[in-house]
């Protein structure tokens, strides 16, 4: 398998259960269930009406959560192809990804989006931000440091 795909498919895959994983968790701990967190996401789609759909609305929930964890891969890995430092830097430039990753999140792709927002707040903001370093932002760049190629050129 090329060496880029292969670096995607572990990053994306990682990322994609660990920061599910957290999504499930984080809203756990405040009441709200697994299948509502996966409706959210297919609401970016639908809007309101994902939240009727049931099992295929939660499935649609899942698949974009995992484009979105691919696309993040994908975009690092290529970046890290052609600059050295984000290769070997995985600790530092990792958490900034993830941060970069998460208001990118926030306030691009929500805004251009069908959900509906709720009000920032801060502990909510914290929680997202550290959600994204660890299980977003590290977990690619530790991956793409172990599995990218050193020159670009012999891929």
């Amino acid at each position: 398998m090329n060496s880029f795909i292969r670096s995607v498919v572990f990053a994306g895959t990682a990322v994609g259960v660990l920061d599910g994983i957290a999504a499930v968790v984080s809203a756990g701990i405040r009441g709200v269930s697994p299948d509502r967190v996966f409706q959210y996401i297919s609401s970016g789609i639908l809007g309101r009406s994902s939240y009727e759909g049931g099992a295929a609305t939660i499935a649609l929930g899942v698949l974009l959560h995992f484009v979105v964890a691919f696309g993040a891969a994908a975009v690092f890995v290529a970046a890290a192809r052609k600059f050295a430092f984000l290769r070997t830097n995985p600790l530092i430039v990792g958490p900034l990804y993830g941060v970069a990753v998460y208001f990118f999140m926030s306030e691009v792709i929500s805004a251009l989006s069908n959900v509906s927002r709720q009000p920032r707040t801060l502990s909510g903001t914290m929680i997202g931000i550290l959600i994204h370093i660890f299980f977003v932002g590290l977990p690619i760049a530790i991956i793409a440091s172990k599995t990218s190629p050193k020159d670009v050129f012999h891929t």
